[in-house]
């Protein structure tokens, strides 16, 4: 692994330092666009053109519900998990499995993995489907 840190930090600390410099030019840019543009309009125009947006009206949002959908899924997948590493456990133990082997904590450690990743997915799904149904009864 010594091969890779060296690298590593040399890509690290060039893209900072560009990232740096891009914020600095992006500022200098857009503040030369807006002076280029205020020299070219004319102040009573767009007083007659320009109506602000109301935001009097409630609008959903669907952030916690995302949010509360993704918690609940990754919690049953772990639940779930649970459940499996007991289950393999158990019936590994009395194959007279041993445990030492690297091979076999692997796939003893999928048994949380993928059951996480698939709930949350699920949970997420979900929300989605609750998402449209409500967006669909507010229209």
């Amino acid at each position: 692994m010594d091969f890779i840190i060296a690298p590593l930090v040399c890509f690290v600390v060039f893209s900072f330092a560009y990232g740096i410099f891009e914020l600095f030019v992006r500022r200098k840019e857009r503040l030369n666009i807006i002076e280029k543009i205020g020299d070219k309009l004319d102040v009573a125009h767009l007083q007659s053109s320009i109506t602000l947006p109301s935001f009097g009206g409630k609008s959903l949002s669907f952030g916690a519900l995302k949010g509360g959908c993704l918690l609940m899924g990754i919690g049953i997948g772990l639940l779930v998990g649970l459940l499996l590493n007991v289950g393999f456990n158990v019936g590994f133990i009395e194959q007279g499995i041993d445990f030492s082997n690297w091979q076999n904590r692997n796939l003893i450690s999928v048994a949380y993995g993928a059951p996480v990743l698939i709930f949350g997915g699920l949970g997420l799904l979900i929300a989605f489907t609750i998402e449209t149904k409500m967006s669909k009864k507010k229209d």
